[in-house]
């Protein structure tokens, strides 16, 4: 592995890929974060007519449920948003911070409704090809049948199959209410996931392409991305995003939450980032003007006695921490 390897970068695709989309189309006046969400899918009634915004949606506030597996009910994006949109919230709109994959779905169909292109397509128009961002993007693998053998040795391999998720849907006492006969889909994948979308949702529902997950990158070229951010809306030269559309997006929203972003408490003040599920971390510092990249595959050594990967939230905290400290002494020589 190098600097180069591509990973699959889970819920990284929310701020590298659907956050900063519509950072785009807000600072083109496109998108205003405080509309409801009925202004742009004026089909979207969930929580009662107007009650939830892109902005809830964007904070985790929106009271949709964290995650079900949509590929239960749907075979293909449209067939998700329709099955998404008709499902009770969890909480109520602006409760607090409940994480949710289903409101970056929703994101994801917004960026798509308003550009009038699909969200990869946007993406890799917009700000990746722009960037000259060669190995980020959705489904490394186009053809299906050559998926395993597509860039061999270049992207890093995730897990065996789908245990975890599988356990999510069959054991109740996972953590996870899920309505309906968990045997009444058995689409599984039991082979190594290499050139795909780790998460079931993006794969099987969304055919991977989705705002909660999907986009794959390499440490070099994420930081790039989040380089864009850190200066504040510039990129090669020339200015991508105003200097306000990205202090907007950074505004603290409560409970370590801003516009997509995440605040962690562990990191220096004023910094931002994500976590992914298939071990990935990205973190912007501003006061050292430092990028943290962090990808691992930690799912691929396997699950533990009770089904879980390798807990690597102390790694992150202990990369962040060191490197931050030695830029912070560099600095100061």
């Amino acid at each position: 592995m190098s600097s180069e390897t591509v990973f699959d970068l889970a819920s990284v695709t929310k701020v590298m890929a659907t956050t900063m989309a519509l950072m785009l189309l807000v600072d083109r006046g496109q998108v205003d974060v405080s509309a409801p969400v009925t202004t742009y899918l004026p089909d979207f009634a969930v929580g009662g007519p107007a009650s939830i915004t892109l902005e809830h949606l964007l904070s985790h506030r929106s009271g949709l449920a964290q995650w079900v597996p949509v590929y239960y009910h749907a075979a293909d994006r449209d067939e998700a948003y329709a099955y998404v949109k008709s499902l009770p919230l969890s909480w109520e709109v602006d409760e607090g911070r409940q994480y949710s994959d289903l409101g970056f779905m929703i994101l994801g169909r917004v960026v798509e409704e308003v550009s009038g292109s699909p969200l990869d397509v946007f993406l890799a128009e917009e700000l990746y090809g722009p960037l000259g961002l060669d190995h980020t993007g959705f489904r490394p693998a186009r053809d299906a049948g050559d998926r395993r053998a597509t860039s061999a040795g270049q992207v890093a391999a995730t897990s065996h199959g789908n245990p975890f998720e599988w356990r999510m849907v069959h054991d109740t006492t996972f953590g996870y209410h899920i309505e309906g006969d968990a045997e009444a889909w058995d689409g599984w994948r039991r082979y190594t996931l290499v050139d795909e979308v780790n998460d079931g949702n993006a794969f099987h529902a969304y055919r991977g392409v989705a705002g909660h997950a999907g986009l794959f990158s390499s440490a070099t070229e994420l930081a790039t991305l989040l380089d864009v951010v850190l200066s504040g809306g510039l990129a090669l030269d020339r200015r991508l995003v105003a200097a306000e559309t990205v202090t907007r997006f950074l505004q603290p929203a409560g409970e370590g939450q801003a516009l997509g972003w995440q605040l962690p408490d562990y990191a220096p003040p004023g910094s931002f980032g994500h976590t992914g599920f298939t071990g990935t971390f990205v973190l912007g510092v501003p006061d050292l003007e430092l990028s943290i990249v962090l990808l691992t595959n930690r799912q691929n050594g396997g699950v533990d006695a009770d089904t879980r990967y390798p807990d690597i939230s102390t790694l992150q905290k202990d990369v962040t921490r060191a490197v931050s400290t030695a830029v912070r002494h560099t600095a100061q020589r």
